[in-house]
């Protein structure tokens, strides 16, 4: 039995999804999306790393995952993401946490079934797989799918491996 703490970073909103995973099922525990405000990245950092700790504290994750930096049209855009996702690493760390990370492909594949999913059929399918009644805003449902996808991702490895799940500190013995 797992809790795992999946981070949809972004300079502006992180979200965030906590999923219980028992077997072979995901359990939803929370979910939500830390806002930033300003103008300068520093603060906007400061506020993700604290959420990000604090959420942490609140539900004591054994596992986390983080969604991989893409490169948008933008270079500035992916540099502020990285340096959101720095911020968001760095209190999984923190906390000894082990963190995996998965691209959006992955994320979408592992949710969906196809690595091409629109936002709005991730966000159902979270619906689905944690029997929600409302639809999570975007980002929290991003988060989610995140942990979603660390729960397959995880099981399909020991499952290959042929052994028992069990982690410590967030790492597969």
């Amino acid at each position: 039995m797992s809790i795992i703490l999946g981070i949809d970073p972004g300079s502006r909103i992180t979200g965030y999804g906590v999923v219980q995973q028992k077997g072979s099922k995901c359990i939803y525990i929370a979910s939500g999306c830390i806002r930033t405000k300003g103008d300068t990245l520093a603060p906007k950092l400061d506020m993700i790393f604290n959420g990000i700790s604090e959420i942490i504290k609140q539900y004591q994750p054994t596992e986390f995952g983080i969604e991989q930096v893409f490169m948008a049209k933008n270079p500035d855009s992916a540099l502020k993401l990285g340096q959101a996702r720095g911020a968001a690493i760095v209190a999984a760390t923190q906390a000894d946490l082990y963190v995996c990370e998965y691209s959006a492909r992955q994320i979408k594949q592992a949710v969906s079934g196809s690595g091409g999913a629109t936002k709005e059929q991730v966000q159902q399918m979270v619906m689905q797989i944690l029997n929600l009644s409302g639809r999570p805003q975007a980002d929290a449902a991003d988060g989610l799918a995140v942990a979603i996808c660390h729960a397959h991702t995880a099981q399909t490895i020991v499952a290959m491996s042929g052994k028992v799940s069990k982690t410590v500190r967030g790492r597969f013995r």
